[in-house]
This record gives structure tokens, sequence and C-alpha cells, in this order.
């Protein structure tokens, strides 16, 4: 299988819509890990360009039922916590030495994701990083699921914060509020597949 992160980013949209359809569903899945998400979107194209790719993302993951939106979930490390070999995000399928994994480093870009996008909690504290830890533990006790930000850009101290204004919402308010984040970290990760964001 190729890897569509070089083929995607040299040639564009162009190059993503002449992926196969399980080429394409195994890309987008690193930028949105619902199964559910990668079919819709890889299924809707062509895309004229970036735009128009972003859009569809975006509405697929706002389209997608409570148990998608929880598979997508489970691939996201807790916020302040390194993504971990084996842990949340599903490994790499093993490979013969010498050839690259079989998932196309899907894996392993995600993880790199990831660990940019929360780049902010590198430089916090430890009254920070405890913060989250406890907000963290409090969060998934209290919805079930992981506490998900678009958190590039933030400083450690802002996810704090907006974890904590987020225990107080119900859990009708909360799918929605996670519905849009994780349709902005979507956005954001299908533009870094086609390369066409740091």
């Amino acid at each position: 299988m190729p890897n569509v992160n070089s083929a995607a980013s040299a040639a564009g949209p162009a190059g993503f819509n002449a992926l196969g359809a399980a080429e394409a569903e195994a890309e987008l899945l690193a930028c949105c890990a619902s199964r559910a998400f990668a079919r819709a979107v890889a299924a809707r194209r062509p895309y004229p360009d970036l735009a128009g790719l972003t859009a569809a993302a975006g509405a697929a993951v706002r389209d997608l039922a409570w148990p998608d939106v929880q598979e997508a979930l489970a691939a996201h490390p807790r916020i302040g916590e390194p993504p971990r070999e084996g842990g949340r995000a599903a490994p790499p399928s093993p490979a013969r030495i010498g050839e690259p994994p079989r998932d196309g480093g899907r894996a392993a870009r995600e993880t790199s994701w990831s660990r940019q996008e929360q780049s902010g909690v590198d430089t916090a504290g430890r009254t920070v990083l405890d913060g989250l830890a406890e907000g963290n533990r409090a969060y998934e006790e209290r919805f079930g699921h992981v506490y998900l930000v678009c958190a590039t850009g933030m400083t450690a101290e802002e996810m704090l914060s907006r974890l904590r204004e987020r225990l107080r919402n119900d859990d009708a308010t909360e799918r929605d509020v996670v519905r849009a984040e994780l349709a902005r970290i979507t956005c954001l990760r299908v533009a870094k597949l086609l390369g066409d964001a740091p």
C-alpha cells in the first residue's frame, strides 16, 4: 500500500482523489478514527480542493452517531499525557523487516499530530499537569469518555480552564461541544494529511 502522506502531499486533493477506496479510508482514519467517518468522506470523492474536502470532513463528523464519535474518541490520548504505543490509539500493523508499516504510517502520523496539537503542555508546571490529570479523571467519570479539546495553539492553563468549565455541562451540551471539537481537530488533520498545514 503506498504511503498517501507523501502521495497526497505532493498531489494535494488530486492525489487523495486518485486513491482506491480502502486506501483513502485508511488515511482518513488518521484524521478521525471513526470508520463511519472514513467511509462517508471517501465515498464522496472527488473533491475539487482542500476547502471542499475539509467542509465534507467537518460535516461528516457532525453527522456521526454517538457510538461512532466514541470510536473516534478512543483514539485520542488524554490531554497532558503523551500518546502511548499500544495505548488508546491503534498500534501500527506489523510489517516485515525493511517494509513500511502496513497501515502506511497512519498510527505514527496520528501520534505525531497528537503531540504537536498538545505541545502547550510541554512547558506546564507540576500544578497545572496535576490539575489536568485530576480533571481528566473527573471528566471521564462524569461523561464516560476522554476529554477532547482542539488544543492547537492553546496553553496548558487554557486547556485546564476549558476542562473545568465543561465539567459543568449537561450530557447533551457536552456531546455538542465534543462534536464541534472533534470536527475542528479533524479539519486541521485533513489539511496536514494533504500537506497544506504545518
